[in-house]
């Protein structure tokens, strides 16, 4: 099989973060006999080298190169028939022609739903590219049953032409002791227990400017005790947020940690006294589920697979009635009773998902179209 990686990169989003799961454990999976690597038109022969800087030794010395530049239309016939005999995985919602029959991964449908949240070579992309891959598709995998249905409705297909497949927080996510989280979070300035945390892009589907208004009207004394932490890409960032933030620094209770190194982000998530993601919009939501992993409370939005894929474990919000949220807020931070039933319940749900199980079923779905 062929597995498209040119999600792969330093900074891993989060189709990244899938791809390289896949791709790690796909070639150790009973019957599956080769996995080929594929990126913007050209063979990948180690994957890993494009999450560091390294280069990638495409063709490993410089003849083959040079013959490459030579011979290119016999190079892109001799690919386009490899891909046509072998079955293509496109996890990051696009086939190439070559990739005919194959599977794509569809992880939301943000880009048609919130389209003022994408660069419009994005917006061009999807329009030119996405229905010719859906079209190629032998089959489609989202990430939840809630997105399964949602692309089932949008595209007018039957439900037996996608499968949903569950994605997974990795092992890095885990409760520590403080002990083992102390001289990182001293580093940001913090101290186990000692804050709440929401990591994700701040755009407007995230809810981030709710998040803040609700954050703004807590009690003084549980906001200074717990200030909010908001790490992420800065996406589609507005003024009247910037403006919040800005303003909420000044006065103590929330920071913008910006982009957070990944081998600190397990830690930070670890330290936290609450984990918020008020997102309304979501293929999975992988966040809520590393903080379940890591022991942490959660509190999440009531909408779109949030509550599917929290299992119970969440406290959901409407994170438009502000009021409502300061208020679930302070239950989720002073309510001890509550918050060891959902870190218990949290541990419960995240242990339910793995990257394992998301490779096995990933290639269960690639058997059903021998």
């Amino acid at each position: 099989m062929i597995l498209s990686v040119e999600a792969l990169e330093p900074r891993l989003s989060g189709i990244g973060r899938y791809s390289w799961e896949l791709a790690q454990r796909l070639p150790l999976i009973k019957d599956v006999e080769s996995v080929r690597y594929y990126r913007n038109g050209q063979w990948i022969t180690d994957p890993g080298l494009l999450l560091t800087d390294g280069r990638q030794p495409l063709w490993g010395n410089k003849p083959l190169r040079w013959l490459r530049k030579r011979n290119q239309w016999a190079v892109r016939l001799k690919q386009a028939a490899t891909m046509r005999s072998h079955l293509f995985h496109g996890p990051n919602y696009f086939l190439p022609p070559a990739g005919e029959g194959g599977v794509i991964t569809v992880h939301d449908l943000s880009v048609f739903r919130y389209a003022e949240t994408h660069p419009p070579e994005r917006l061009a992309q999807f329009e030119r590219y996405f229905r010719l891959s859906v079209d190629r598709a032998a089959h489609i995998i989202t990430d939840s049953e809630t997105t399964r249905r949602e692309v089932a409705h949008f595209l007018g297909f039957d439900l037996s032409r996608i499968t949903a497949v569950p994605l997974a927080a990795s092992p890095a996510f885990q409760p520590r002791t403080a002990d083992k989280i102390g001289a990182t979070l001293a580093h940001y300035g913090l101290a186990p227990q000692g804050y709440a945390l929401c990591v994700s892009t701040v755009e407007p589907r995230k809810r981030i400017t709710e998040l803040l208004h609700a954050w703004k009207n807590l009690p003084i004394a549980v906001r200074d005790r717990w200030p909010l932490m908001v790490t992420g890409g800065s996406g589609w960032l507005s003024d009247a947020v910037r403006d919040l933030m800005d303003k909420g620094a000044r006065e103590g209770w929330v920071r913008y940690l910006g982009f957070v190194p990944e081998q600190d982000l397990p830690l930070l998530y670890a330290g936290a006294a609450l984990f918020v993601y008020p997102s309304v919009y979501e293929g999975f939501g992988l966040p809520p589920v590393e903080a379940m992993a890591s022991g942490v409370p959660v509190v999440v939005s009531n909408a779109s697979c949030l509550p599917e894929v929290t299992g119970g474990a969440a406290m959901l919000v409407e994170p438009e009635d502000i009021a409502g949220f300061s208020a679930a807020l302070v239950r989720a931070l002073e309510d001890d009773d509550w918050r060891q039933n959902a870190i218990r319940g949290g541990l419960a749900v995240a242990g339910r998902y793995s990257w394992d199980r998301c490779a096995q079923e990933t290639v269960e779905v690639y058997r059903s179209l021998r």
